[in-house]
Formats: structure tokens, sequence, C-alpha cells
């Protein structure tokens, strides 16, 4: 059976699409997962399943969007794949909460993230379905316009990812 980590975007952010984590964890046992847990109330959710991965993310989607009467986009990783992330982070010698990987459901055309130049010494490095960037003075103060990927796109801080891999291997191993 394999681990799941789906990340929800805009979920609970700036007061929309306002959906609590118990009924996150709920729509997920109804669809059959097993051993569901969230992470902190922005729509993180660790599960098992015995579908594959398109099934998972389909039904997840089609679920959600039922629930929140609008269309809520997933971004959808394994376990192998999210350790895969935290180890090419390029950024590892700065403080992971100043590190954010934002997740693509497409691949990444790493030709438009080539000569993206950060005003306030912002640093963005592309990889195959992620994009990772450093904001030296907080995401939220950053002017920093980054291209577009052409697909849904949610974003994590280094620290969260750590966590909910965690949370991963944990559920594998239950």
């Amino acid at each position: 059976m394999a681990v799941f980590i789906a990340l929800l975007r805009a979920v609970n952010v700036g007061g929309t699409g306002m959906l609590a984590m118990k009924d996150l964890s709920s729509l997920c046992t109804e669809l059959g997962f097993e051993n569901v847990r969230t992470y902190i109330q922005s729509g993180n959710v660790v599960f098992k399943s015995r579908l594959g991965k398109a099934r998972v993310l389909a039904a997840l989607e089609r679920t959600l969007t039922a629930h929140m009467g609008k269309k809520i986009d997933v971004i959808l990783r394994d376990a192998f794949e999210l350790r895969r992330v935290l180890e090419a982070n390029p950024f590892r010698e700065f403080e992971p909460s100043k590190v954010m990987v934002a997740f693509c459901a497409m691949p990444v055309d790493k030709k438009a993230f080539a000569k993206v130049v950060g005003p306030s010494g912002e640093q963005v490095v592309a990889a195959a379905q992620e994009i990772y960037v450093y904001y030296p003075d907080g995401m939220g103060r950053s002017k920093l316009k980054l291209p577009k990927t052409g697909g849904a796109v949610t974003v994590r801080n280094i620290n969260t990812v750590t966590k909910l891999l965690a949370i991963a291997d944990e559920t594998a191993s239950q």
C-alpha cells in the first residue's frame, strides 16, 4: 500500500476556502484511504491507499469539489517523491522557514526560471515538478514575480515538507 501526501491549494488561506482538517480527514476516510493524518490548518493530508496515484488524485479532487462547491486543486506526491524533494533542496544552508517549495501539478519549464532575478536577493531553482525559492527577508515581504507554470501550484516551506515526510514515514510503518 502506498503512502501519499496531498497538498491542497488555496485552502484556509486569507479566509477563503475554509475547510476544517477534521472534515478533510473524514472525506479521505470515506474514500477508503487509511491511516489518515492532517498537518496544520492549511490543507496537508497524509494517508495510505491501495489505489494508484492517478485514481487517488481524481477521487480526492472530485470529492473536495463536491464538498466545497468549487474546484479544489490537489498536488499529490508519494513518500518517495517527497523524500526526493527534500534531498534535492539546493538551499540547505539557509533557514528552513525562508526556503519554500512550490509544488507544481505540471512539469516545470526550467528555461523559464533560469533567468529569474530576485529583487531582494531571492534565489530560484527549478526542478522537474518543483520550484525552490529562498526568501532572505521572508516570503511575505518579497516582490519576486515568478513565471507561470501552466498548472496548479501550491507552496510549502521546508519545515512543513520535513514534517510531512516524517508523518509519511510513520504512516508507512503502521
